[in-house]
């Protein structure tokens, strides 16, 4: 299986294979290689004759068998990309051209949101060739992901912006890149901090979810009504669904660390914990006992419910997560 890394070297000095798998969860890496090899495999001249874009959903074995089998057209190779691979129901039948692809033909197949299962016949011929699966980071391995983007992009970012990214955005990396590239589109040869985060992003260092957490966390209700206030009056910075999301997040990992006995220090890397929020958890076990969290998932559940209609009707939802701090903090 080839690392993300050295697949985009091996690109960049040209070297080609018949046949690329681009399988996993995680889209951004899959998009990432399928655009830079559809930009540039072939020059401008020779995409018109030598470069096909299928998808999955509305391809057929035969059509594709027949595609990938012409010889490109005064160029060395031509390149056929099967994107949403993962909708394409007759992979089976493309066995016969995967152990015999030809050398002028670069197949890249897009199998996008699950991986290719490795038990398959398909599988299995596919690795013969370049096999890259895209897997999801861990919430604890995306400041060094946006450190890293930053770098590639020539940008100067500080620590505590590159945490309010990740604390704010988690690892949907499509959405990290575009916020990213917002932020570069804007500032050049700018030290990138915070106060920069909340004027080009709209997320507020001060009043976002996360200082939402810790306010209940430290049981300081003047702190996490005011957050909430400013909620409500932008309902963006916090939509129930994704503050309920977090919160469930949070509590859930809170009844591990309580059920266990043990310090979320101890447990950072069986739960997948950055420092701020085994911090969090920690302080968080001398304010609540275990009952108080089974209480306060409960609460989640319902508020989950409500924000579905259930047994509320009003149009202002954020005026529930409101109601809900009041709850879990009394």
């Amino acid at each position: 299986m080839t690392e993300y890394s050295q697949l985009l070297k091996d690109l960049k000095n040209k070297i080609y294979h018949p046949l690329y798998l681009l399988h996993g969860e995680e889209p951004y890496y899959i998009d990432r290689v399928a655009d830079y090899i559809e930009q540039n495999l072939l020059n401008e001249g020779e995409k018109a004759f030598n470069q096909t874009v299928l998808y999955g959903r509305d391809s057929n074995a035969i059509t594709l068998l027949d595609t990938l089998r012409r010889y490109p057209m005064m160029s060395n190779y031509q390149l056929v990309l099967l994107k949403e691979a993962q909708a394409f129901k007759d992979l089976d039948k493309l066995e016969s051209y995967f152990e015999n692809p030809m050398k002028s033909t670069v197949f890249v197949l897009c199998y996008k949101y699950k991986s290719l299962d490795k038990r398959t016949r398909a599988y299995k011929l596919f690795s013969k060739g370049v096999v890259l699966e895209s897997k999801k980071l861990y919430d604890n391995q995306v400041p060094a992901f946006i450190e890293q983007l930053a770098k590639e992009m020539k940008m100067s970012i500080s620590g505590d912006a590159v945490q309010l990214l990740a604390e704010y955005l988690g690892n949907d990396l499509s959405k990290i890149m575009n916020e990213v590239e917002k932020l570069g589109l804007n500032l050049r040869d700018v030290k990138i901090t915070p106060q920069h985060i909340e004027k080009y992003i709209g997320i507020s260092k001060e009043y976002n979810v996360f200082e939402f957490i810790k306010a209940l966390v430290q049981r300081d209700k003047s702190k996490a009504f005011r957050i909430v206030k400013y909620f409500e009056r932008n309902p963006k910075s916090g939509e129930p669904i994704m503050v309920l999301g977090m919160l469930y997040s949070f509590f859930s990992k809170a009844l591990v660390v309580q059920s266990a006995r043990r310090s979320p220090y101890d447990m950072m890397s069986e739960l997948q914990l950055r420092k701020p929020m085994a911090d969090d958890l920690k302080v968080y076990q001398s304010n609540y006992k275990i009952q108080d969290t089974v209480r306060i998932l409960h609460l989640l559940h319902e508020y989950d419910l409500k924000t579905k209609g259930v047994d509320f009707a009003g149009s202002e939802k954020t005026v529930l997560i409101t109601e809900l701090a009041y709850r879990i903090l009394n």
